[in-house]
């Protein structure tokens, strides 16, 4: 469990003591239990899984997937035992690159390595684009984790033809997360204002940014499922909330969340829908009263605050990776996301 501290000088030791008994900053992807599972709608077609003799061809094959993606784990693998985050551009890009370089700069302070998103080798499910232009994406589904946590979403992308293909986001699974079916012949990518939806993939994690933001009172919030990071932003923010007022201490947050509408990719499912990951930045700001310290609220935090002088107020931004499933347009089904990454990068006093 990771702890809030935000402190002040003679806060009294219950409060202290409350808080971090309430507070958890961790993974918003617990075990899974039952695991999510990807299925197919054309191995339930066939029985086995094959695709028919008239498949499209994909742009990349299996083999050239399982390579693409080792090659990719071995440069996270090295600079993850090299606590080098300098080493990742080779392979790493896009809002993974900003997550894993924090995730690094953790791990080198703390020596823990549970601070690092562990990333299986083993895939449970592949999703090959069907493409001929760039830039293009493979989504694959990894299996659990060492320690049986859930699987991952990785999304790898290539620029250009001359590029090599790089890890561009992470999403663990939520628990008891239920997946679209791809085809196991490869998938259509889609793109940020695709029409033929529930809403625009950019709309979607614009209005689920709001969401995040604004909770219930979200005009919104009927559009999407609950979920474990709606609920994990929620508890956390209250429960710290709640011990700084029963202790009469005057305590102030505000947590603003903004989709960068660059950092999109999507994926057809055989429904109609897409899967759609994106970047919603967040800025989370703690304000004490002037004469006390508001400090890092987390190894994570502390890690990236260093040895910075601490103020009445502190900022925290947050890189969070999401993967929504967008029902097509018609459909009875709300939006709901399927898995998270919440990671800070950095961590100011103002």
């Amino acid at each position: 469990m990771k702890r809030m501290r935000i402190m002040r000088k003679g806060l009294a030791k219950r409060t202290v003591a409350a808080l971090a008994a309430v507070v958890m900053l961790g993974s918003v992807a617990a075990c899974s239990e039952p695991l999510p599972t990807v299925q197919s709608k054309l191995a339930e077609a066939t029985g086995n899984g094959a695709a028919p003799a008239n498949a499209v061809t994909v742009a990349v094959t299996d083999d050239q997937e399982a390579q693409i993606r080792a090659r990719i784990l071995d440069v996270v693998n090295t600079a993850t035992q090299n606590h080098d985050a300098s080493l990742l551009q080779q392979r790493v890009t896009g809002p993974e690159l900003d997550v894993r370089t924090s995730e690094l700069t953790v791990y080198a302070a703390t020596g823990k390595q549970s601070d690092v998103t562990e990333l299986p080798g083993e895939a449970s499910q592949v999703n090959l684009p069907i493409t001929d232009s760039w830039p293009r994406a493979i989504f694959t589904f990894t299996t659990t984790t060492s320690d049986q946590q859930s699987q991952r979403l990785l999304v790898m992308t290539q620029d250009s033809a001359h590029d090599d293909y790089k890890l561009w986001a992470v999403c663990p699974l939520f628990q008891n997360a239920v997946m679209p079916a791809f085809s196991v012949d490869g998938s259509e990518l889609g793109s940020a204002d695709d029409t033929g939806l529930a809403q625009t993939p950019k709309d979607a994690l614009t209005q689920y940014a709001d969401v995040l933001q604004n909770r219930d009172a979200s005009q919104y919030a009927n559009e999407f499922e609950d979920d474990q990071l709606r609920q994990n932003v929620k508890s956390v923010s209250d429960k710290i909330q709640q011990t700084f007022d029963a202790s009469q201490v005057h305590f102030s947050q505000t947590e603003t969340f903004t989709l960068d509408d660059s950092q999109i990719e999507a994926m057809r499912t055989v429904d109609g829908g897409e899967l759609v990951v994106g970047r919603i930045n967040s800025v989370w700001t703690r304000q004490l009263d002037s004469n006390r310290q508001a400090l890092p609220a987390s190894d994570a935090e502390r890690a990236l605050f260093g040895g910075a002088t601490a103020t009445s107020s502190i900022e925290v931004t947050y890189v969070n990776m999401v993967a929504l499933y967008v029902p097509p347009a018609g459909s009875s089904e709300q939006i709901r996301a399927v898995g998270a990454q919440r990671q800070p990068i950095s961590v100011k006093a103002i």
